[in-house]
């Protein structure tokens, strides 16, 4: 894997909604109790329980996506191995078709986040650019509900259906496969780990084909996935930005001829030759 740190991709407007989209995950996440800036939660246990309620409000459960009702505090899952218990609370006013946009938005940490928002930035620009401001808002928002989605139908079987899916990753992944769509052959500067961070120059299609690669493994492995993390949500996204984009710009548009040279005039006919006068 690589860290992907910038692109050689030039844009021909400033990439508004992007900026915009980086500003609003950052500023959602100062307010939340996960950042750890507020300090009303109080104690640890205290701020984890803030944390586990605020995800349960805003963030997308599986269960509630597909039958579009807010799960019971008896229905919700049991704490993890080591966390605290929390006294349940029912939650209220969510609306649970919201909740695969407004998971978009929220965040479980400070690597979550910074992670999230450099992808957005490196490949986010070049997409917006391409597609338009409005477009693009509406396919990062449509991107991030089909990964939930998507995801809740693949999990709603799983001890997954009821635990809280967050994060803008499906999102992001869904820019990523548009991306690699439009812009396979750029050039994109990578911060190497296994090189002590040496920064070299990949094609996108080999910084993002690897991606989408190792998400599809750790989405199918028990052993190399990190817990808590949605690796499938992360395919689904992907995948559906890839497909989506070319079918919105599959028929690349050839260049115009160059038209032809005007034709070289022709040239006037000689005047008719007077005949000679008679010789006397």
């Amino acid at each position: 894997m690589v860290i992907p740190v910038h692109d050689d991709n030039p844009v021909r407007r400033p990439p508004l909604v992007t900026y915009a989209l980086i500003a609003v995950n950052a500023v959602v996440f100062a307010a939340g109790p996960a950042s750890g800036l507020d300090p009303s939660p109080g104690p640890a246990q205290r701020r984890a329980c803030a944390v586990q309620r605020y995800d349960q409000r805003w963030g997308a459960v599986p269960r509630e996506l597909l039958t579009n009702r807010v799960l019971s505090p008896a229905e919700l899952p049991p704490p993890a191995p080591g966390a605290p218990r929390c006294p349940p609370a029912p939650v209220r006013g969510k609306v649970p078709v919201l909740s695969a946009v407004t998971s978009l938005f929220v965040h479980g940490g400070w690597l979550h986040l910074l992670g999230n928002l450099l992808f957005l930035l490196v490949f986010g620009n070049s997409v917006e650019d391409r597609m338009g401001r409005l477009r693009f808002l509406g396919f990062y928002l449509g991107m991030g509900a089909l990964a939930a989605y998507g995801y809740a139908l693949a999990e709603i079987h799983t001890a997954e259906a009821v635990r809280s899916l967050i994060g803008a990753s499906g999102a992001i992944a869904g820019v990523l496969g548009a991306y690699l769509r439009l812009h396979p052959r750029a050039r994109v500067t990578s911060l190497v780990p296994l090189l002590l961070f040496l920064p070299l120059r990949f094609p996108a299609w080999l910084v993002l084909g690897s991606w989408f690669a190792v998400q599809w493994w750790l989405a199918h492995s028990e052993d190399g996935a990190a817990p808590g993390v949605a690796y499938l949500a992360h395919v689904i996204g992907f995948a559906g930005g890839f497909v989506c984009t070319w079918l919105l710009y599959g028929r690349r548009r050839r260049a115009p001829l160059p038209p032809a040279p005007p034709a070289a005039p022709a040239p006037d006919p000689a005047p008719p030759r007077e005949a000679d006068p008679d010789p006397v």
